[in-house]
Parts: C-alpha cells; structure tokens; sequence
C-alpha cells in the first residue's frame, strides 16, 4: 500500500474508534432504542431516494439488517446505556469475529482451520477474562453490560453471514440499503418499551441543553463520518488493494476507541482489561491471517477473486470492527 492509502487506512480506524465516545454523548440525552431508529432513519431517507437497491435475494439484505443492524446496536447501545464503558465496548464488540468463524462453520460448513480455532480459543479466553475482572470489580453487576456487547457481537456475526451469501456487486449499495430494515421496528420497539413520554421529550427537548445539543452533535458523527466517509474510504481501500492487506488496519479501531474514551471522557478502563483486550485482538488477528504459501499450490490472490455465482459466496473479503471485525470472508464495508 502506497503511504497515502495507509495513511487513509489509519484515519478510518480514528473514525470509528471515535464513534464509540460520540455514541456515548448521544445516549447521554437519547434512550437507546430510540437512538438505534434515529441512527438508521437518518441514513435510510436519503439511500431509498437516491441509491439504487442492490442486486442481492431480499432474504440476505433482510438478514444482513436485522443480524447487524437491529440486533448489533440493540444489545451494543443498551449495555452502554447500563454502564459498559464506551473503551471497553470498542473491544468486547471484537466477539463478532470468533462468533462469525464459528457461526461460519456450523452454518455454512465452512471449513475450521487449526490456526483460525486457535485464535478463537485465544480471544473468547480474552473475553471471558473481561468478564471475570468485571464482575469481580464491580460486584457482578456490569457483567450484564459485558454479556449485552457481547450480544451485539453475536448479532453482528449473523449479519456478516447474511452479507456473505448476499455476495452484493457494490458492497456499499448493500451497507446503504441495510440501514432500512431497522427504523421502523426499532421506533416500534422504543415506543412500546421505553414510552412515548420519554421518546417525545428526548425528541423536543434535545436543543433546549448543552446534554441535548452534545447528544445531536454525537449523533451526526455517528451517521456522516463515522459511517458516510469512514465506511466510503474503507470501500475504496478494498477495491484497490487486497483485503488481506487492508483489514488488519481495523485493528487499530479498539487502541483508538479506548484512547478516544479515555482523553475526551475520562474513561479509565483497567490496564488488565486493556491488557486482555489485546488478547482478544491478537487472538482474531491469528484466526484472520492467510495461509501460509505453499511450495506446491500457487497461492490465489484474494484481491482478483469473485464469486461465480450467487451461491458461491465472496472470496477473501473480511470486514473489520466498529464500527465491522475481522472475519473470514464478508464483502461488505463495517458500519460502526
């Protein structure tokens, strides 16, 4: 990669690790469901009006918004709401890419290679490792906060298969399409969980205060950069690069989040969880690492390969994190 487009690489990664302390300010004014509708509502007007509908069966498109769309922010935006730190949640969230080796295997019977169990192994002991040191901190209670992200992991893996079997022509169509399956169930679900009296104040009274007017200021992080330009440039970088080579830089979304966190917020996260957080990354970044090259077999070059047909699923494209994780083979840009 020329210095420019690695350059590029590292500003998408700030971008969506600073997603995490701007979702923090909108939830500070914004109950979370209704967070989750506004968030996707904002960007579904303008994609129906303006961008053409992807060429992908409507069961993959439905799929790939609930799974990462409704239940990813569902469980992420309410743990934040109970107390999971926004640092911590940027690496808990990584869960999304063992769930998506496994849930790839057991599914679609894709194939378990030893090095990429191994880095399951690796990041689930780094995730459990959180969750002991949480609950014994905290008496227990925040282990719910660390049991709902890593909900929304799970529900991001499941809109990374759908992505994968969707095998869109323009991944980014898809992301943009995707952003209208959750408005209306998540307003739907805010109204009848959270109250129309809440969602009306929250709604009228979010100029009327400094909370109010940070809360708009994170939401529009969220849907222009954190999504618009971070996910536009990410598209970019995979069509002119290989993703094997691209998709590490998504590691640096956690060291930005908790980094972010901690300098804007005064979110102090533990160095032992700092320290198994970087559990959890290594341990998705050895199940994401190629093969190793073979003497006898060429090795295929994952930037030149596409699906021959719609079964066959997208070669070699994982996603990244926060925003998406590294997985094994989703084509579709990460929507933080």
């Amino acid at each position: 990669m020329p210095l420019r487009d690695r350059a590029l690489a590292c500003l998408v990664a700030l971008l969506w690790g600073l997603n995490f302390p701007a979702t923090e300010l909108a939830l500070a004014h914004f109950p979370p469901l209704l967070l989750v509708a506004l968030r996707f509502a904002l960007l579904a007007v303008p994609t129906v009006l303006l961008v053409p509908r992807p060429q992908v069966p409507l069961r993959w498109l439905l799929g790939y918004g609930l799974g990462f769309g409704v239940l990813q922010f569902l469980f992420l935006y309410t743990a934040m709401d109970v107390g999971m730190p926004p640092g911590l949640a940027s690496i808990v969230l990584q869960s999304s890419a063992p769930f998506t080796v496994l849930l790839g295997a057991v599914l679609l019977r894709e194939r378990l290679t030893g090095r990429r169990a191994a880095g399951v192994l690796v990041a689930v002991a780094g995730l459990v490792g959180i969750a002991v040191h949480r609950g014994a901190a905290d008496g227990g209670a925040p282990v719910l906060a660390v049991l709902l992200t890593l909900a929304g992991g799970l529900g991001w893996a499941l809109g990374n298969l759908s992505s994968r079997l969707a095998a869109p022509p323009r991944p980014l169509h898809l992301v943009l399409w995707m952003t209208v399956v959750p408005p209306l169930p998540m307003a739907a679900a805010s109204l009848l969980l959270e109250g129309p009296g809440r969602v009306a104040t929250a709604v009228t009274t979010a100029t009327a205060s400094r909370t109010g007017l940070l809360a708009l200021a994170g939401l529009a992080y969220v849907v222009v950069l954190a999504t618009v330009v971070g996910s536009g440039l990410w598209t970019a970088l995979l069509a002119r690069h290989p993703s094997g080579v691209v998709a590490p830089f998504s590691m640096l979304v956690p060291v930005a989040g908790v980094s972010s966190s901690w300098l804007l917020l005064g979110d102090r996260t533990p160095l032992v969880e700092v320290a198994l957080g970087a559990v959890v990354v290594a341990g998705v970044l050895v199940g994401a690492a190629p093969p190793r090259r073979g003497r006898s077999r060429p090795l295929l070059d994952v930037a030149a390969a596409r699906p021959v047909s719609r079964g066959a699923g997208p070669v070699g494209r994982p996603a990244a994190p926060g925003g998406e994780p590294l997985t094994p083979a989703s084509p579709t840009p990460p929507l933080p």
